[in-house]
């Protein structure tokens, strides 16, 4: 037998040492959906999801979500060509600053922006005193929150695509006389569209399935702050066929997301 036809043949079988554990690993995300799928209320689907407290979490989701996305590519995008294409000192701690809501607790998270932006947060005080503008316990503060662990995802995206961006199609602009405002327009945006595409759409699943930062910072009020994250936890007290069909609902559109994105990181990989 050839060395082609032996990686032929361990290719068509694997060694079971590998397959056993990879079984367990696929199970240990599939069984629960699947048991979400079994407890789902399929008769009156349509009917929960059309009520009132539902229907409120759902508008204020969608409404946060989107809104927490066009912030984070307001301020995301220009945040990592900064970290992308300039040096300065501190860059290192202000790239790992920004990256650390990927891996801190949201609830973490929350109370730090409490303690920040909150009624005697040292920016949420003065802000109060000057303005009459509160934030926490209020929609802004709901979006605020979902900016806030979500933008990174847009960040480490914008920029591992602006990194590896060939200069010279920009250099090229520059020497025909554009700007450098006009070369980031006409010419970065479009060349980086696809990773910034990605980068949006992980923002707005990770923003729309947001819980931790929002309870704390924004608290759980229904019809103003109770998003549906937060309403999956209360149902789970009083309605369970309402938390199973809100629960159902969000992994369906993160799962839409996860799948419209795979081809994009086999590309990058």
């Amino acid at each position: 037998m050839t060395a082609a036809e032996r990686t032929r043949s361990n290719r068509r079988r694997p060694p079971i040492t590998l397959v056993l554990p990879a079984v367990v690993g696929a199970a240990l995300f599939v069984v629960p959906l699947v048991g979400l799928l079994v407890r789902a209320p399929w008769a009156s689907l349509g009917e929960i999801l059309t009520a009132g407290i539902v229907a409120d979490a759902l508008r204020l989701s969608a409404i946060s979500s989107l809104a927490a996305t066009a912030v984070s590519a307001l301020i995301g995008v220009p945040l990592a060509w900064v970290l992308a294409r300039t040096e300065f000192p501190g860059k290192s701690l202000l790239r790992g600053v920004v990256m650390l809501p990927l891996v801190l607790p949201p609830v973490v998270g929350g109370a730090a922006l409490l303690f920040a932006l909150g009624r005697r947060g040292f920016v949420g005080e003065p802000l109060e005193r000057l303005t009459g503008f509160v934030m926490p316990f209020s929609m802004w503060g709901v979006i605020l929150a979902a900016t806030f662990v979500s933008m990174p995802f847009l960040v480490i995206t914008v920029e591992g695509a602006l990194s590896g961006l060939d200069p010279r199609y920009e250099g090229a602009a520059a020497t025909l006389g554009a700007g450098r405002l006009t070369v980031f327009r006409r010419v970065t945006l479009p060349m980086i569209a696809p990773s910034l595409v990605s980068g949006l759409l992980l923002t707005w699943a990770r923003a729309l399935g947001e819980f931790g930062a929002t309870v704390t910072f924004a608290g759980n009020l229904r019809g103003r702050t109770q998003t549906l994250p937060l309403a999956v936890f209360v149902a789970l007290e009083s309605d369970r066929d309402a938390a199973v069909a809100i629960s159902l609902v969000m992994v369906a559109v993160s799962l839409a997301v996860l799948v419209l994105l795979r081809d994009r990181w086999r590309q990058v990989s």
